[in-house]
């Protein structure tokens, strides 16, 4: 089982900037695919981006493309997402999650393909 614990939500101005960090548990870490995902009151929940376990392939919502920056470091079980030009838009709960191993590695936005997920941290954008 993997643990997960998103920080680095807050206030922001339309403009600015922020960098979320998931912490996991666990020293299997870099056997996971991470994503990121975000849900607005009264919408569903959203893909926003993913990374590959060694962090060679990232993979983005066109949402957040050209804005938003996921990363990883496996040596110390984190991975993050660096969210610039942030707008009132993505004013959102932000959720960590690790990719369920047996789904299809082709699938990276769907929230039925990732096994964990954190308590999300919120991020608020004020125009």
């Amino acid at each position: 089982q993997v643990q997960l614990v998103e920080s680095g939500g807050g206030l922001v101005q339309a403009g600015g900037s922020l960098r979320l960090s998931c912490a996991a548990s666990g020293r299997t870490f870099s056997y996971y695919g991470m994503g990121w995902f975000r849900q607005a009151p009264g919408k569903e929940r959203e893909f926003a981006a993913a990374i590959t376990t060694n962090g060679g392939r990232t993979i983005y919502a066109d949402s957040v493309k050209g804005r938003f920056t996921i990363s990883r470091d496996n040596a110390k079980n984190t991975v993050y997402l660096q969210m610039n030009s942030l707008k009132p838009e993505d004013t959102a709960v932000y959720y960590c999650a690790s990719k369920d191993p047996n789904y299809s590695e082709y699938v990276w936005n769907r929230v039925s393909a990732y096994a964990y997920w954190g308590q999300g941290t919120q991020v608020t954008v004020s125009s």
